[in-house]
Parts: C-alpha cells; structure tokens; sequence
C-alpha cells in the first residue's frame, strides 16, 4: 500500500531522530516504496544539507532511485513548536497529509499540543506521541481530551516500539497458533509468569529523561504492561484495530497490584559503583546529571494479579532493571509441577516456556525420562529460533501510521488503566513505604528479592485455604 503523507518530525535535532526513528524509518522504506515527504524541525540550527546527510545515513539500505527522490524532497525548518505563529508555518510546509511525530520530551509535547488545538487543522492530520502519555492517571486523561479535541482518537497513535517487536508479536502466533500450549495456558497449569527485561547497561547520558521516569515507568508502566496484555489476553480471532486492541483493553481492565498492597507487592533498587563486562560504571546517584535526592530506581519490581477465570491467582512478575550482571529480556510461563510417579526416581520440576523478547527465541523446559537411567527424571530444555523481522521495530510502528493503521498503536483508554495499575506503587514509593535498596552495578541485584506477597486464591465455588508462595524470581524456582 503506498501512503501519501508528510512526516513531519518535531524534535528532529535530538537523539531520539537519530537513533532510532529515521533508522527505523529506512528499514520500512528500503522494503516498501512509499510517496513520502520527511520535513525535520527542531530549536538547533542545521542546514538543509546536513539534515540530508543524516536522513541519507539512515537511508542507506533504500535503493538507489527511491532514496534519491526521497533526500531530494527532505528538508529541515527551524522552529519553536510551542509558538503558534511558527507550528502553523511548520503545517503550512507540509505538501501532502501532515504526520506529526513528537520526538519531544512529554511536557513540550503537551505544551505544542494546547496551542494546536487552536489552529487551523489539515484534514486527516495523525499525531504520533511517544510514552510516557502523561504522569499518572489524572494527566493521561487530561492529555487524551486534549488529543481528541485536536484529531478523532482513530488518529492518535500512541507509540510503544515494544509493539513494533516482532520478536514481541511472535507471542500471539506461538500463544493461538498451537494446540500444545493454548489449552494449558490458564491458572490450573500454570504457577506464575515472569515479565523481565533487566539490561547490562547503565545510564548512558539519559539522565534528563530518566531519572524523572525510572524503571518502574521507563520500563514497567508501558512495556511490561503490554506484553502482560499479550501473554494474558483471551483468543482471539484475527489481528486488527478493533479485535486486539480491545482485547489488550479488557486484560489491564483486570489488572492490578497483587493483593490490592503495593509495598508488599513491589520493590525498587538503585545501583552503586561496580564492573560490567570490564567496565568500570559509578554509583548512579554520582551519575552527570542525577539528582540523588528524587532517589530514582534502576531497578523495579512489581507483582500484579489479572482478575480473569483464566487467570486469577496467579501472580504476574514484572521486573526491570539496569547495570545488571546479566541482560536477560524474556516472557516466562512457569508451569505447575506434576505430582510424584511411583517407579520413577525424582519429583517432577516446574517445566516452563521462555520466549526471548530480543532475539524470538523460544525455550521450553520438558521433564523426561533420564537418558542414562530410564527410571530417573530430568529435565530437557528444547530451542526454537526465530528468524529476525525485515524491520527495526520504529519501521514497524511507523508502517502503522503512515498507512493509517493503528493496530500497533497505545489507545488512549489503555494508557490510562497502564497509570491505574502502578499509580498505588508511585505513591507507596513516594511516601517512602518501600525502602530504596542498593545492588553493585554488575551484579545480579539486591539479594532477598524471591518471596512474594502471601494471597488468598479465590477458586470457582469454594476458598482455598492454602496461600500461594510462588517465587517471584526465575533465577530460583525456576532455574535452568
């Protein structure tokens, strides 16, 4: 499908353009031939010539014609967005249906948005913005009204580039496209499910955005969340705007911080000085640019329950952290262990499946007999591997909107309920209910993080009197 559209990419001086987003970009164009202006702007003067030369650099793969006509329509404007006088004229430079992508830190994002409100608006005009989509509950909203008073919520597209993982969507084929597992995906088999994303990297000069998130909304609020949304859905039929999105929507409708109590159910850390990998890395508070008093988290770890038939008891573990010894980015389902066989020598372990959220790989953990001794158990762990997608996950994302489709876009009622969930752990830790603990930087994290919050299960006509102590940590109960 070819798209007739301007990009129009607010914000185009900053890091985010240059990393990920025209990158992103060139992977989608090098495989699809679309009738596409890129008009960069930002508060950074740059000429036209060498906002071409970095649109060339991510353009490389592009064939030769394509990417000629494409550098020879780009150009870049300097501007201030939040001045009504220069975002008309930034509108006015746009030849074909204007796409406007935020690349801005959230609040000047609100602030260009309260003063396109009151311009006069190109018909079908989209709005990309990235996460986070407001501070809390209460803003989300705030910002989600003032979105819909500008374009229909059908062209507000909310980006979460974790959507744009095929690594990520690899969970609805191998969930509903198979008969071995889609049957046993439920409460009765299944003990817990682990969602973790902890990285060997530290800060690495992100410290203006991130230590105003940390990992409990850089990566958990949004992320995690999502992918929770595509392990715990219920079937579905086909893959569309509708269908996948309201049943994302139905599943965090039912979630929440498990046992209703937020310091029980969550932890946080920050690392101290440390080695990775031969790298020396300092305390985060000692940081360029940290403020060690907001006592910001690298490292974050909540429980949650999804109150569904299919679901309910058992605990979802969400967890991210950086400068960790080990990267490890995963959606684990830890199966309930059979009981004992009279004949055969051992009990059976908790077998598992592992689907890697980087490289797709998937890892089944499979009890059988022993291959020296057929009367002894162990267990087998089987790999399938992925083979990875035509497009970085930003050319993914961006494939959506440009051919107005927002399957893989955040809808405005699913990032408020994202807020709903962790706003209970946002104010525990705030008031200081959850210590901030510390962990060297290279290391697997503070020590004692396996036990989670005792919880009643509330079973389909009775109570069952026994409470679950599921371990919150794959690297114990679950160990390979």
């Amino acid at each position: 499908m070819t798209a007739s559209a301007t990009l129009l990419i607010l914000g185009a001086d900053g890091d985010l353009t240059k990393r990920l987003l025209l990158p992103g970009l060139g992977t989608l164009l090098a495989v699809d031939d679309m009738d596409l202006e890129v008009i960069g702007s930002g508060l950074q003067e740059r000429s036209d010539a060498e906002w071409r030369e970095l649109v060339a650099a991510a353009f490389d793969a592009v064939p030769e014609g394509r990417r000629a006509r494409l550098l020879e329509s780009t150009r870049y404007v300097r501007a201030d967005a939040t001045d009504a006088g220069e975002l008309a004229r930034l509108l006015s430079a746009c030849t074909a249906v204007p796409i406007v992508f935020f690349a801005l830190p959230p609040a000047v994002t609100a602030r260009v948005c309260l003063v396109l409100e009151h311009l006069e608006r190109p018909a079908g005009m989209r709005l990309a913005l990235e996460k986070p989509f407001g501070t809390d509950r209460e803003s989300a909203h705030r910002l989600n009204e003032l979105l819909t008073r500008i374009v229909p919520e059908r062209q507000v597209y909310r980006i979460d580039h974790f959507l744009g993982r095929a690594t990520v969507l690899n969970i609805l084929g191998t969930r509903f496209a198979n008969r071995l597992i889609e049957p046993v995906w439920n409460r009765r088999t299944i003990e817990r499910v682990e969602l973790v994303y902890d990285e060997t990297l530290g800060l690495e000069g992100r410290a203006g955005y991130y230590d105003r998130a940390g990992a409990l909304v850089d990566m958990v609020q949004s992320h995690l969340l999502a992918v929770l949304a595509l392990v715990a859905m219920e079937p579905i039929d086909r893959v569309d705007e509708v269908v996948l999105r309201d049943a994302v929507a139905d599943v965090l409708r039912e979630t929440s911080v498990w046992g209703g109590d937020p310091v029980a159910a969550s932890r946080r850390a920050r690392y101290v000085a440390g080695e990775i990998e031969g790298r020396a890395l300092p305390s985060y508070a000692h940081e360029p640019g940290v403020d060690p008093g907001r006592e910001t988290e690298t490292l974050a770890q909540v429980v949650v329950g999804v109150d569904t038939d299919r679901w309910r008891g058992v605990p979802f573990v969400l967890r991210s952290g950086k400068a960790l010894g080990r990267s490890r980015k995963v959606a684990r389902a830890v199966f309930r262990a059979a009981a004992p066989i009279e004949g055969l020598e051992g009990r059976p372990r908790s077998d598992w499946i592992e689907l890697d959220l980087s490289s797709g790989e998937v890892e089944i953990g499979l009890t059988m007999n022993g291959g020296g001794d057929p009367f002894a158990l162990e267990q087998t762990t089987l790999i399938a591997n992925q083979v990875p997608g035509a497009l970085l996950p930003y050319g993914e994302v961006l494939k959506g909107i440009l051919n107005d489709d927002p399957t893989l876009s955040v809808r405005g009622d699913v990032a408020e309920e994202c807020w709903r969930i962790v706003d209970p752990v946002l104010a525990a830790w705030r008031e200081g209910r959850v210590p901030l603990e510390e962990y060297p930087a290279g290391s697997a994290g503070p020590s004692g993080w396996a036990g989670l919050p005792e919880r009643r299960l509330d079973e389909p006509g009775e109570r069952d009197r026994d409470r679950d102590r599921a371990s919150a940590s794959a690297l114990e109960h679950g160990a390979r």
